[in-house]
């Protein structure tokens, strides 16, 4: 297993991307503004990750996505605590998420402790209504962690 940076031809990880936030305008938006890693095993890219500077010292994770086959075997937090050590004594790290009990045991599991919300983000800023673990998202719960 290798964690690289990704320069360039990023739209090439659409699909990955797409497991972690569903909707590719959404994902535009973010791409080439942030930082991107892929972790590869092999010849096989198995997870990807971006993290954007928000203000001076305010990082946000924007997307972190393992395919499925992979989900639940630590590579998720392997990519997150891959950040964690890039940007070591650059502030603070935080992550948006829907309202799910796994994405959020999964930020807590993880260092993160709950920050703010932002009350109906995903139905002002999505065209479709966004169902996780048949959960209807609604609000974006942001967690953050000191790196």
């Amino acid at each position: 297993m290798e964690i690289r940076c990704v320069q360039t031809e990023r739209e090439r990880y659409l699909p990955l991307l797409l497991l972690g936030d569903e909707q590719e305008n959404m994902i535009l938006r973010y791409l080439y503004r942030g930082k991107m890693t892929a972790l590869w095993q092999k010849e096989q890219v198995i997870g990807v990750s971006v993290v954007t500077q928000e203000e001076e010292r305010l990082w946000e994770l924007k997307n972190i996505a393992v395919l499925p086959e992979y989900q639940a075997m630590g590579y998720g937090r392997r990519l997150l605590e891959d950040w964690c050590r890039r940007l070591e004594g650059q502030g603070v790290l935080q992550a948006g998420t829907g309202e799910t009990p796994k994405t959020m045991g999964f930020y807590i599991a993880c260092g993160f402790q709950f920050s703010h919300r932002i009350t109906d983000f995903f139905i002002h800023h999505y065209d479709h209504q966004i169902v996780e673990d048949g959960i209807v998202l609604k609000d974006m719960v942001y967690f953050s962690r000191k790196l």
